[in-house]
């Protein structure tokens, strides 16, 4: 599913750039040939450049091919071979750029009253997506250079979205959660985070590190018509002076994830790079977190003389401002099964600690 969103997305800025750039196109080849002017003063400019361009190409995968060689994966006598193919393709790359951009100029300044030649120059909107076996890596350039950009050799860090949902209570000393004020059904948690993942060791991808940001939303709809009050910072449950159609509260946290991730991968190698994938594949991740509350809620819906009340208090609840706690997760591939609890308790001051606890599923987008 979230390979399926990503293309989606891609394809609609990919046509809303695309459609953008030929309508300016079009717009200002119809005016004069003052835009043909520009275009070759931009041509030749690349043209130049073009030469150092490749060279820094053609040092990047000497260096790939050097690490192999270093790495034992290749002889000496196959790195040679490989250093002579990669030379040859970045010379004839060079011979063949140039003889293009010189084409280019020549169909302009035959056509000084504006020509769209703008299809395939290499310097325009360059769109790509696109993975090697089950490597599932995405890719969106711009420009010339970009699109020629060699990959990284070896790529330990990687980035990406993760988001959780699920059930969210409180477990309450000597209470069982079918005891607690919370209904189990109605009271849910969310989690959008910015995550790194590092491979830990340098020829295995079996021990991940995972750390990130992260924000994560507890709500708590209370039963039996109930509602939190504070008197003189001390947090408890009474019953409402009317019927309450809904009573919610919610945390908001800010925190910092940090996971110990391990499972097995499938090592991908090609000329010039390789890459670990986790696609399918079977993972834990072990951690906690901890940072700090940003803001708390809570609403009220209910009736009073005939109309419907909606009460919002922000603030005031006397929640623990530093949050902490332990969290973890098995699945494969994206999606886990994940579950947190709050080591930290909810509230400052109350007869009884409650912490939240929370189980639900976690999609890694990467």
């Amino acid at each position: 599913m979230n390979t399926i969103t990503r293309l989606v997305v891609y394809a609609i800025l990919a046509i809303t750039f695309t459609t953008a750039t030929n309508a300016q196109e079009k717009e200002k080849d119809s005016t004069s040939g003052e835009l043909n002017t520009i275009k070759i003063e931009s041509l030749k400019k690349l043209r130049v450049s073009i030469e150092e361009q490749e060279r820094d190409f053609l040092k990047s995968e000497i260096e790939a091919i050097n690490r192999r060689l270093d790495n034992k994966e290749i002889t000496a006598e196959k790195a040679e071979e490989l250093k002579k193919e990669v030379a040859k393709k970045r010379a004839l790359n060079i011979e063949n750029r140039i003889a293009i951009i010189d084409n280019k100029i020549s169909l302009l300044e035959r056509n000084n009253n504006g020509y769209n030649a703008n299809e395939g120059s290499g310097d325009g909107f360059v769109f790509r997506i696109g993975g090697d076996d089950e490597s599932n890596e995405t890719f969106i350039y711009f420009g010339d250079k970009a699109k020629n950009k060699p990959r990284q050799y070896d790529r330990r860090t990687k980035s990406y979205l993760v988001y959780a949902a699920g059930l969210n209570n409180t477990l309450i000393e000597g209470q069982s959660l079918s005891d607690s004020p919370y209904k189990i059904g109605g009271s849910g948690f969310a989690e959008l985070g910015y995550i790194w993942k590092t491979r830990i060791f340098e020829d295995t991808n079996f021990w991940r590190f995972s750390y990130g940001l992260s924000f994560q939303w507890n709500k708590l709809d209370i039963k039996d018509n109930n509602y939190l009050v504070n008197t003189d910072g001390d947090i408890s449950l009474q019953e409402f002076t009317s019927d309450l159609d809904k009573a919610m509260f919610r945390s908001t946290n800010l925190v910092v994830p940090l996971h110990l991730e391990f499972g097995p991968s499938k090592k991908i190698e090609k000329d010039t790079y390789f890459r670990y994938s986790t696609f399918r594949k079977f993972k834990i991740g072990i951690g906690g977190y901890a940072g700090l509350n940003i803001g708390n809620m809570q609403k009220l819906k209910y009736k009073e003389d005939g109309s419907r009340i909606k009460n919002k208090q922000r603030g005031g609840y006397e929640v623990n401002e530093f949050v902490y706690g332990l969290s973890g997760y098995i699945g494969i591939g994206n999606m886990s099964l994940y579950a947190k609890y709050d080591i930290s308790p909810l509230f400052k001051n109350q007869a009884v600690d409650q912490n939240n606890i929370s189980l639900g599923l976690r999609f890694d987008m990467d």
